[in-house]
């Protein structure tokens, strides 16, 4: 009897022991949007309600090619992105973005729309703003890379992190690595990296090694902490934006000061 006893608990503890330690969710192309030459996606912060504004996330090279160490914060930013039907089949319609919060290409490749519809706007016409990580992604996660300008989803997995990436005359901190299923290409700039285990969008896509060079335009180099330069052939990279959603203060509005925030501040701004 009290074999059956154990056998039956066994039996009912498996699927605990084989369940995976945290539940895989679909990536499709909710929230997706294409622009001229990029790809970006609609986000919000953690808590953030129905009526506030949506947002565009982006790279800042999509803005315009950027000086080392300048940052643009609240200013005019009209510009239209196509937001792509959760299948990636077809269109929903035109988001506008009436300021750019915030680019930069200095420690960060990243730029934040603020778009004239709310969160619960664009939720109706069938899609969902995806949510910020406000963690780091581990190294190995699974992870997707969403391209709302070619209409298609990479898959792969978070290779690691380098301390500085240089690519010409700039130089980004902490930049996340894929692993070589991920093979990105023109057009992939902007797209949302997300963790496949929370649904969560953990970077944002940037730069590839193009052909093999050191530290050039479109060569990127990682530079490790004693100045080591290694070139990796072929890899391509994405800035983590965990740091970001600290900065969004709630009524479309990005602090730079704000407690938490990571971002890279405006020069004499402190």
């Amino acid at each position: 009897m009290r074999h059956l006893v154990a056998v039956l608990a066994a039996v009912l503890l498996l699927p605990l022991l084989t369940a995976p330690a945290a539940a895989r969710r679909d990536v499709d192309f909710a929230g997706a949007v294409s622009m001229k030459g990029c790809s970006g996606s609609v986000v919000r912060p953690p808590g953030a309600g129905p009526d506030e504004p949506a947002l565009v996330l982006t790279n800042g090279h999509c803005v315009r090619l950027m000086d080392p160490g300048e940052v643009v914060v609240d200013a005019e930013g009209g510009r239209a992105f196509t937001l792509l039907s959760r299948d990636g089949e077809g269109t929903l319609g035109t988001l506008r973005a009436d300021r750019l919060l915030y680019a930069t290409m200095h420690g960060t490749d990243l730029a934040l729309y603020r778009l004239t519809s709310t969160n619960s706007e664009v939720e109706a016409l069938g899609t969902r703003v995806l949510e910020l990580s406000t963690t780091r992604a581990d190294e190995g996660a699974d992870i997707r890379v969403v391209s709302g300008y070619w209409h298609k989803v990479y898959s792969c997995h978070v290779d690691g992190f380098v301390h500085e990436l240089r690519e010409g005359p700039w130089v980004w901190h902490g930049s996340m690595r894929y692993t070589s299923r991920c093979d990105t290409r023109g057009g992939t700039s902007g797209s949302p990296v997300v963790d496949v285990s929370t649904g969560r969008v953990v970077a944002v896509n940037n730069t590839t090694n193009e052909n093999g060079e050191r530290c050039t335009r479109d060569n990127p180099c990682e530079v490790d902490a004693a100045g080591a330069v290694t070139v990796r052939p072929g890899a391509r990279y994405g800035q983590p934006v965990h740091g970001l959603a600290p900065c969004l203060v709630g009524g479309g509005r990005l602090d730079p000061t704000a407690a938490g925030c990571a971002l890279p501040r405006p020069p004499g701004r402190r």
